[in-house]
């Protein structure tokens, strides 16, 4: 047990034993402080969930680090005579963990500022849903199919991020349509107020609105405006309700819908005659 593993160097059989058992009693030691110390002390707080987990992260991943390095001290291990080793095994772990310690600065960027918390409904890379938990190299995200998607945390940094929960709760959502020339426009307004105001949750305040975007070939082009609050975990259900009450309205108000431009190819170029009507008899002379 007194053997050396290293020649010229105290560290024996025994102590590295010994620095193994230590480090998973602060690792254990690490997981019942966050679990029961620190999430019952601020939940007593009034902080935000998303924040209490930042800081129950932080905390910890700062008691590992004090844990280890007094390990490393109780058996004997002296950090400075290892600083050279240390620092020329760090370049060559460097340029082959370069994407594992961009997604680790990147977890603890994400801590710090927060553009990201837990329960916030997030769209990065076609990935849309709902982020459950933020670590320190990934961040989980659940899509509305219950599908746990594993997204590496430099993409919040260096990628376009929406987040529909980001501080106001309350999304604007915008139905594109469009209906035929000639429809009375006050009474198309007023219909498609009542399928906002109907729908049970589309907010009333901020009011909807119904924007008129422009003038197509065929149709007249509206927006139909909504806020909402409780639907960023189901966006698409959502649209999909108001896109199915604006075709009911339509429909039960004869308010017609634009039909598709004529294909000019069509009519340039007829289709061929078949073989019977091209062999019709030539009258005699």
């Amino acid at each position: 047990m007194d053997y050396p593993i290293f020649p010229s160097s105290h560290i024996t059989v025994a102590s590295l034993l010994a620095l193994i058992l230590l480090f998973g009693l602060v690792i254990l030691g690490e997981r019942i402080f966050r679990r029961y110390f620190v999430t019952r002390l601020l939940r007593r707080t009034h902080l935000e969930p998303a924040l209490q987990f930042a800081l129950a992260r932080v905390a910890g991943y700062a008691l590992l680090a004090l844990g280890f390095y007094i390990s490393l001290q109780m058996v004997g291990i002296n950090l400075s005579s290892l600083a050279i080793i240390a620092g020329a095994v760090g370049v060559g772990f460097g340029f082959g963990l370069q994407n594992i310690i961009s997604n680790f600065i990147s977890g603890l960027i994400i801590l710090a500022e927060r553009p990201i918390a837990i329960g916030d409904r997030v769209e990065i890379g076609g990935v849309a849903g709902q982020v459950r938990e933020i670590n320190l190299r990934s961040t989980t995200v659940v899509t509305n199919d219950n599908m746990a998607i594993i997204v590496p945390n430099a993409d919040f940094i260096t990628q376009r991020v929406t987040n529909w929960s980001y501080e106001d709760p309350r999304v604007r959502f915008r139905i594109p349509f469009g209906v035929a020339y000639g429809t009375d426009l006050p009474k198309l307004r007023q219909i498609m107020i009542e399928v906002a105001d109907q729908h049970p949750r589309a907010l009333k305040d901020p009011k909807p609105e119904l924007f008129f975007v422009g003038f197509g070939d065929t149709s007249l082009n509206f927006e139909l405006a909504v806020w909402s609050a409780e639907v960023t975990t189901s966006p698409r259900c959502f649209r999909s309700d108001l896109f199915f009450g604006i075709e009911k309205k339509l429909r039960e108000n004869k308010i017609g819908f634009p039909l598709p431009p004529p294909n000019p190819l069509s009519q340039q170029n007829p289709p061929p005659r078949s073989g019977a009507e091209d062999s019709r008899p030539v009258p005699l002379t």
